[in-house]
């Protein structure tokens, strides 16, 4: 997703996002054999569009006339990987403490980052680099990366992969109240449908009091 961002544009790039939980519940499906319920179906359906509202600034035109490059090919891969994420933490988490599970998949995901860079890394003049560069990665590798994962861990086995999906809908939402709190921008009021119907798809997830999947019986 990172490497993408050199080819396509952010906003190409939140578009695809939004498409996330849609693809979280057929890997749910292929996976664990669980099938997402009608009502957090039409939340799904209801955030997404509301989300890609406020992508567009519920400009419709934009959205048809959006184009897809190279760069949002790789960002799709990313959004598929994402999706099988979660289906396949609630697939292979046999009881351990989840701390556990998050330690080893950050400890594998670091050595094959490490592989995939030691090329390049030996170039990198590490004395010079400014220290809000080392600040950055270490917000991103604390708050964004461990403490991040380990929180989605623990709410995909007590809730299922789809219904943590689907809290990425609020995403946007999120980076809208700390733009205007930061000053960085001022409210828009065309976002505002796409607030609500995010809200209202939130509302509807969480008001179906069935169980996370409804697993599919095999014969």
């Amino acid at each position: 997703m990172f490497e993408s961002l050199r080819y396509t544009s952010v906003l190409n790039t939140g578009a695809l996002y939004t498409i996330v939980p849609a693809i979280t519940a057929i890997c749910a499906l292929l996976i664990n054999r669980e099938l997402t319920g009608r009502l957090r179906s039409l939340g799904l359906i209801i955030g997404t569009v509301g989300a890609l509202w406020i992508v567009f600034r519920g400009n419709l035109d934009a959205l048809l006339s959006l184009q897809l490059n190279y760069g949002d090919l790789i960002f799709f891969l990313g959004c598929i990987f994402l999706g099988l994420y979660n289906p396949l933490v609630r697939r292979f988490h046999s009881g351990e403490p989840m701390i556990v599970m998050t330690f080893w998949v950050m400890l594998f995901g670091s050595i094959w980052l490490l592989i995939a860079s030691a090329k390049n890394i030996m170039h990198v003049n590490w004395i010079n680099v400014q220290h809000d560069v080392y600040a950055g990665i270490l917000y991103l590798s604390l708050f964004s990366t461990l403490i991040t994962f380990l929180i989605i861990n623990l709410s995909t086995v007590r809730l299922g992969a789809t219904k943590v999906a689907a809290y990425g809908f609020l995403t946007p939402v999120i980076v809208i109240v700390l733009s205007i709190l930061l000053g960085i921008e001022s409210f828009e009021w065309v976002t505002l449908p796409g607030l609500l119907l995010i809200m209202s798809a939130m509302l509807i997830i969480q008001r179906d009091k069935s169980q996370s999947t409804v697993k599919i019986t095999q014969s």
